[in-house]
């Protein structure tokens, strides 16, 4: 398992996409969070194929953080099934992981 981590998560618009961020931030549970958007996801929810604007927010994190994370989106996420997905960091600047594991009190 790597180390650091990215995690996504989508959302219906700028203003929740923005308290995501601001709120997992504060609470220490990712370092940094990028907002994306407006995107087009096209998906499939209760039998019927979907065309919606959303907001993408992506989380970075030490991966022991991962639990905590995950837990907060889905207690301020509005979605009753939110995205959350998780990939590995392979390979980073040795001084940016090291401020990721910082500012969520890793270090």
């Amino acid at each position: 398992m790597a180390d650091h981590i990215t995690v996504l998560t989508t959302t219906d618009s700028r203003e929740a996409a923005q308290a995501l961020a601001r709120s997992a931030v504060e609470a220490r549970v990712a370092a940094c969070a990028q907002i994306d958007g407006p995107i087009t996801s096209v998906y499939r929810w209760e039998g019927a194929v979907r065309t919606e604007e959303e907001w993408r927010v992506l989380y970075k994190t030490p991966a022991s953080k991962y639990p905590a994370l995950e837990a907060h989106i889905k207690s301020v996420h509005t979605y009753d099934t939110p995205e959350i997905i998780a990939a590995e960091i392979a390979l980073g600047s040795g001084e940016y992981l090291a401020w990721l594991d910082s500012e969520t009190g890793m270090d």
